[in-house]
């Protein structure tokens, strides 16, 4: 779904190198110390920073020269960005056409994607009326209701208690499975990944180092950062 064709990011003294390729339909939890570079690396997938060299590719496609809006990407992060001004269901119409111009198959989309997310009651409200699990529900409706086939998850459920994340992660798993959308996801939780991912990749020191399925993820011990990085977690 997604390639990192040796490619290569500066930013300041610090130098990023990425070369990694994530199938189709898998969810992929991106793993590593504060710094090493996950953001960094769904930052480059996105469009938001561009690469000194290599190329990135979705689907088989260089995107590496296209800007963020014309990617085949969808991407949340912790602060949800809705829009203060729009209702529940304006914001998630966003995902079909930013300027809210929705036929009534399109506002029936909107209806069914609420629905899925549990957020369905309150389309008439605005976002300072709702919490901030219900905020995360209606940003991840926007996402999913584009149609991209490669969601990226920047720690958006960070800030949620245990129960509410472990919802959300499980609406993520459902509808990514029912419209076979790629998941990469930057977690700090161990639990998380375990919880969701199918594989997992380990970012140290500007690299990818490790990518496995994410059954070997408690029982690594070769590398040494990584070792640190599960045992701090369990």
């Amino acid at each position: 779904m997604i390639h990192f064709d040796k490619v290569k990011y500066r930013y300041q003294q610090d130098e990023f190198n990425f070369d990694v390729e994530i199938l189709p339909g898998a969810i992929v939890a991106v793993l590593g110390e504060s710094g090493a570079g996950k953001s960094t690396l769904l930052n480059l997938a996105a469009g938001f920073i561009r690469p000194l060299s290599g190329d990135i590719l979705i689907a088989g496609k260089s995107v590496v020269d296209s800007e963020p809006h014309l990617r085949p990407v969808a991407m949340l992060f912790q602060e949800n960005n809705l829009f203060a001004h729009l209702t529940v269901a304006d914001n998630i119409g966003l995902g079909l056409h930013p300027g809210l111009k929705l036929t009534p198959p399109e506002r029936e989309q909107v209806r069914l994607m609420a629905r899925q997310v549990g957020v369905d009651k309150l389309l008439t409200r605005f976002p300072e009326q709702i919490s901030g699990g219900q905020k995360q529900r209606v940003a991840l409706a926007r996402c999913f209701i584009q149609n991209k086939p490669l969601l990226l998850l920047d720690e958006p459920f960070s800030a949620l208690d245990p129960v509410l994340r472990e919802e959300m992660l499980t609406i993520v798993r459902e509808l990514s499975a029912t419209k076979k959308v790629t998941v990469l996801m930057v977690t700090h939780h161990l639990s998380d990944a375990l919880n969701i991912a199918s594989h997992y990749l380990f970012v140290d020191k500007g690299a990818v180092t490790t990518v496995e399925k994410i059954a070997a993820l408690t029982k690594s011990n070769e590398q040494e950062s990584l070792y640190k990085f599960v045992q701090a977690g369990l």
